[in-house]
């Protein structure tokens, strides 16, 4: 069962670049926007209502990456303000698509990741998302 809904709300946080996140030619090391991503991501299910250690506490569960397809268009440079946004694509049994930016006063990066929802007490082999996680997932997404 997969849900389409690319058209809901995105969540959007903002990240200031610093000069360790930086190369030596002075713009954001390409491998740190997935740390941006990761941190909006994180971001987003908390404003959701989820604290992952709580949901692998209380449930076993937890969401790990299981692809991420990246276009790196502009560069951001050091001090650089920048926008990271997470909208959900597709909601599956197992599965939460997302579509992610980073952008500054134009976008910089877009990213397409794939999240499994994994059982921790079964070797990390994907399980349905519960119940409680979808309806939640559904409902922030459509405010």
């Amino acid at each position: 069962m997969t849900q389409n809904l690319s058209s809901a709300k995105p969540f959007s946080l903002t990240v200031r670049v610093y000069y360790e996140d930086t190369d030596a030619g002075g713009v954001v090391y390409y491998a740190n926007y997935l740390k941006f991503l990761e941190r909006a991501r994180t971001e987003w299910l908390r404003a959701a209502g989820f604290e992952q250690p709580e949901l692998l506490r209380d449930h076993n569960v937890i969401f790990v990456v299981r692809s991420v397809a990246i276009e790196y268009l502009q560069p951001a440079r050091f001090n650089d303000a920048l926008n990271v946004t997470v909208r959900m694509e597709n909601l599956g049994s197992c599965t939460i698509d997302v579509f992610q930016t980073v952008e500054r006063d134009l976008r910089l990066v877009e990213a397409r990741v794939r999240i499994v929802c994994v059982d921790n007490q079964a070797g990390f082999k994907p399980v349905r998302i519960p119940a409680f996680i979808r309806q939640q997932l559904e409902s922030a997404s459509s405010t």
